[in-house]
């Protein structure tokens, strides 16, 4: 029964992420200074992509190595977060946009997360 329950929820990050992965291009990246655009802006869409194909991977794998795809759907995570932080430190980002993306689209990402890890961690 329990195992059903998670299984939706890992399904649930999918179309979560892609929400995300969404608002950052069309609202974010895309309109980013055309230096940083290059730079900061690739950066922070490879480890998007890289983050996407681990969550998809993680529904299609054993349970025994899913904590392992978890943890570096966690680093990557973190990873954009800081990439975030730069952007709206050098005012590339408005503040009602960090505080959206970082409170809303990644906070409710990493608290799905968060609890998967914390339920794989537990159970294997």
């Amino acid at each position: 029964m329990e195992r059903i329950e998670y299984k939706k929820t890992e399904l649930i990050l999918i179309p979560k992420y892609e929400r995300y992965m969404e608002y950052m291009l069309e609202v974010i990246l895309l309109k980013l200074p055309r230096t940083e655009k290059y730079s900061i802006g690739t950066e922070y869409k490879l480890v998007m992509y890289e983050t996407l194909k681990d969550i998809m991977y993680v529904d299609k794998i054993i349970k025994k190595e899913r904590l392992y795809f978890l943890n570096r759907i966690d680093s990557n995570l973190n990873t954009q977060r800081v990439l975030l932080r730069i952007m709206y430190k050098y005012r590339w980002i408005s503040e009602k946009q960090f505080k959206y993306v970082m409170n809303e689209l990644i906070g409710e990402i990493g608290r799905i997360l968060g609890g998967l890890i914390k339920y794989y961690a537990q159970n294997t």
